[in-house]
């Protein structure tokens, strides 16, 4: 059923954002690095590889250097157009082509290159993997501030992520696996909208009061705050 949504939503999205994005693309083409789409290695549905298009944001051969394809705050590589679409998770749109191909869901956990997804622990992979990923997730809401968490943390990038920040994720992907129904469906897409204009909303957590809770670590430190259910925030 929720592909039938899925097909729907994302045709009259496209629609809508098509003069959007034709905007997008032209300034794309005379700044940066003169690039406007690229297409990204992640990990799909029964762990096959997907390929998501993108707006670029960032400058070419990005993935090889510095942190790789971990993007930081304040992150030297991120155009200066790229900031503002990231930011506003407009250099997300194109995906909307991956949901008419069927390579991905309105809603279900976002697509994570080989590298990150291997920060999943083995039991999170398995139950991620039975889903189509998608544009928005539970993992995404939460996680909208993630790169103003890893510099709160404290922690070295590569420990942040695998003792705190991936495992989270993962229960919460669990955590959606097991309440997927077209009510939570349609809640995380409006969720999402309602967060883009509200970044620091935590009206998900008072819709769905059984997510699992935090790790203390990632509660703990001068910027708390940026962790969500004390106010994560929400994203695309």
């Amino acid at each position: 059923m929720t592909r039938l949504f899925d097909v729907l939503i994302a045709s009259v999205m496209l629609l809508l954002v098509f003069p959007l994005g034709i905007a997008i693309a032209v300034v794309l083409r005379f700044t940066g690095e003169r690039q406007v789409f690229y297409r990204q290695q992640r990990v799909g549905k029964d762990g096959r590889p997907l390929g998501v298009f993108k707006f670029v944001t960032m400058r070419k051969g990005s993935e090889a250097i510095g942190t790789r394809d971990v993007t930081i705050k304040d992150d030297p590589r991120v155009l200066p157009v790229g900031r503002f679409l990231r930011k506003t998770k407009l250099n997300e749109l194109p995906q909307l082509l991956n949901i008419l191909l069927g390579d991905m869901s309105l809603v279900g956990p976002r697509p994570q290159t080989p590298s990150n997804f291997a920060y999943f622990p083995p039991h999170a992979q398995d139950i991620i993997c039975r889903m189509r990923p998608g544009l928005t997730g539970i993992g995404s809401v939460v996680f909208r501030n993630e790169e103003s968490i890893v510099a709160a943390s404290g922690k070295p990038l590569d420990q942040v992520l695998r003792e705190d920040i991936y495992p989270h994720k993962g229960e919460l992907e669990i955590w959606y696996y097991r309440h997927r129904s077209l009510a939570t469906y349609f809640g995380l897409i409006c969720v999402t909208a309602w967060s883009v204009l509200f970044p620091d909303s935590t009206l998900y957590r008072r819709l769905w009061k059984t997510l699992p809770p935090p790790p203390a670590d990632l509660l703990s430190g001068e910027h708390a705050g940026d962790a969500n259910y004390g106010s994560f925030g929400a994203g695309l």
